[in-house]
């Protein structure tokens, strides 16, 4: 793959672990649907945090793919990390 490509990948990554990981909190922590917890959580104004703990499990990807040595694969999973605080920020 390309150096393009590597980077790219992280950051696609970096938002599906984020996006599993709220997927997995609001469907084990909760007793709504995705959907239902997902608007539940916006309508309270908890949507930033669900996003923050979903993020969370990108801390693990990133030093496992530092440690088997494709970094520019972990540079985009901590890219993907700014752009969720952002959104998170002005959400």
């Amino acid at each position: 793959m390309t150096k393009k490509m590597d980077f790219i990948l992280g950051i696609l990554l970096g938002l599906f672990i984020a996006f599993l990981g709220s997927f997995l909190f609001v469907k084990l922590f909760t007793p709504y649907t995705f959907e239902e917890g997902f608007l539940h959580l916006k309508s309270q104004g908890n949507l930033g945090k669900l996003i923050t703990l979903g993020a969370l499990s990108n801390i693990a990807i990133v030093f496992l793919l530092f440690k088997k040595n494709k970094d520019l694969i972990a540079k985009g999973v901590i890219l993907s990390l700014f752009i969720l605080t952002l959104y998170t920020v002005f959400l």
